[in-house]
């Protein structure tokens, strides 16, 4: 589908029709019809959320790393892996995209955090097996791989850019952890007026209490907290092409 062809009131399009005094470019009629879609449902009911929101959900699964997961428990490790695994399945049998989101520094740490260059902490080295994604989560030649030098997924990358091309329109967080880079990628998306959900069996962190309280902190604020029981009941049977179609 060429650029004129996509929808021009979703969230990631929107930066494209900002006129110089920062508003939005769009006719009356556009901007009204964009409020509405993008109201959250008030119910609790999932099937709801599915026609209004999830036609083309994006899963984004961020830091699955040898060097991050190889400091868990193997009890730990292996629960994270196996749910999202699980949730990858729903996704790639259903062609739904799939992003992976690295973290991965300069040898000299140039790239790297303020800290880690006062400090001469060396994490998650371009290279090195620690800053690859553990093989069990091996990513396909359909998944899209995103490199980032910061907590946020959307700090200095091209994930605006590839949501645009996907035409997504919900974004699915999983990775850890969740205090960090799971919390500042979705207060990101929210700033950008994305439906976020968070998929709780695929986010964890090695503090748990701050695990905790960002989840009590970004629930049905910043992101619907969802199971992967209720994201595969969500996004459905209903194949790709007749998606659109059930949208009222």
């Amino acid at each position: 589908m060429s650029k004129v062809d996509r929808p021009t009131d979703t969230p990631a399009t929107w930066a494209k029709h900002l006129r110089p005094d920062g508003k939005r470019n769009f006719n009356k009629k556009v901007r009204q019809k964009s409020k509405t879609e993008l109201k959250s449902p008030q119910r609790s009911d999932w099937k709801l959320l599915r026609h209004a929101v999830m036609n083309k959900p994006a899963l984004i699964v961020i830091d699955m790393l040898n060097e991050f997961l190889d400091r868990w428990s193997a009890a730990d490790r292996q629960r994270l892996i196996a749910s999202t695994l699980e949730l990858l399945g729903t996704m790639r049998s259903r062609k739904l995209p799939v992003i992976w989101v690295r973290q991965e520094f300069e040898a000299n740490l140039s790239d790297a955090f303020l800290e880690m260059r006062r400090k001469g902490i060396r994490s998650t080295i371009q290279g090195t097996p620690g800053c690859e994604i553990v093989p069990e989560l091996k990513p396909t030649a359909n998944d899209q791989v995103v490199v980032k030098k910061r907590y946020s997924a959307f700090f200095r990358t091209e994930l605006d850019e590839l949501l645009s091309e996907l035409q997504a329109d919900t974004l699915i967080l999983a990775g850890v952890n969740t205090h960090a880079c799971i919390r500042t990628t979705a207060i990101d998306a929210y700033q950008r007026d994305w439906p976020v959900i968070l998929a709780v069996d695929c986010i964890d962190s090695y503090d748990k209490e701050h695990h905790e309280v960002s989840l009590r902190y970004m629930r049905d604020k910043i992101a619907r907290v969802m199971t992967n029981a209720q994201i595969i009941e969500t996004i459905g049977d209903t194949p790709i092409a007749g998606r659109a179609n059930a949208i009222h």
